[in-house]
């Protein structure tokens, strides 16, 4: 079993590749000699990644890599190298660089004192939109207050595990994995190590600005908290109570003052509006949960393995 496993989730990244490996090497050499493995887990890409990976192994036996049938997407494939992973610290690191690989050292140094997790916590975001940065705040702190887990903000990925917070992780049969949120659902005692993310050094992410983010959000969301369905509730209940009540207040003010109240028909396009949205949100939340009642019913495999470079077995 090696003291330090390194995974590092991959696609179309090529021009990355050798500057991550000579970095990573660099790092984990200083740290724990040759006890290591570099785990690179590679959605199929449409430029020569995995081959360029293939060449790295052919150099240094300590990079590894797995190549999945189709593309996954990045938290399986993360999740599919951490199965893969036997060490006593595992790192989750991003090939791009803008997560800067000396900062292991500072995670591992942390981890000796009897830290589970140590996950890296930006200070500042380079290289990332503003609306980016708006949609993240927002997310977390809507997950954290809906949720009973505390994610903490200004995190992504990057964090060392110890050997059984790994194995709780993997463990758990979540099709979405949130690696945030599971890593926060396993507890043992966690820490942080302030950093300053760089910007991107080669190529663009694959993510979409809005999109992507808004995704992680709703997995964070939904998957981790039912406080969607119980608003649902209170919707309900409160769209009840404004029915009755401007069913009670018409049926008086036309007894009282009037046999004829002439209504309109501004209020009454009005109200069926209002119970529209209220209907429309309620099953676009319903929605999240089914589509994912679904995904976990089928229990298809999260990921499937087509090809291992570096392994015994």
């Amino acid at each position: 079993m090696p003291i330090l496993s390194i995974v590092i989730p991959i696609y179309n990244d090529a021009e990355c590749v050798k500057s991550c490996v000579e970095r990573l090497v660099k790092v984990s050499e200083c740290l724990v000699g040759q006890d290591y493995e570099i785990i690179f887990s590679v959605d199929p890409s449409s430029d020569d990644t995995y081959e360029l990976i293939i060449d790295e192994h052919d150099k240094n036996n300590k990079v590894k890599a797995i190549l999945l049938s189709r593309r996954f997407g990045q938290p399986q494939a993360t999740i599919a190298a951490l199965t893969c992973s036997d060490a006593e610290y595992t790192v989750v690191i991003d090939a791009d660089l803008q997560d800067p690989p000396e900062l292991i050292y500072e995670l591992f140094k942390k981890a000796k004192e009897g830290y589970d997790v140590v996950y890296a916590q930006r200070r500042t975001r380079a290289g990332e939109t503003l609306l980016k940065k708006f949609i993240t705040f927002i997310g977390y702190k809507v997950i954290n207050k809906a949720s009973s887990l505390n994610i903490p903000r200004n995190t992504g990925d990057f964090r060392i595990m110890s050997r059984r917070a790994v194995k709780e992780v993997v463990s758990m049969d979540d099709r979405d994995c949130f690696l945030r949120g599971l890593v926060s659902y396993v507890g043992f005692k966690q820490t942080s190590v302030l950093y300053d993310r760089d910007p991107r050094v080669f190529g663009s992410g694959h993510y979409n600005k809005f999109t992507g983010s808004l995704k992680i959000g709703l997995n964070g969301l939904f998957g981790f908290t039912t406080k969607p369905l119980e608003l649902i509730w209170w919707l309900s209940l409160f769209a009840s109570l404004l029915v009755i009540v401007l069913s009670i207040v018409y049926v008086l003010v036309r007894l009282s003052i009037s046999s004829y109240i002439p209504m309109g028909i501004t209020p009454i396009i009005g109200l069926i509006t209002l119970f529209s949205l209220i209907q429309i949100m309620m099953l676009g939340v319903m929605a999240q949960y089914i589509s994912r009642i679904f995904d976990q019913v089928m229990g298809r495999p999260r990921y499937i393995i087509q090809h291992r470079i570096g392994f015994e077995n």
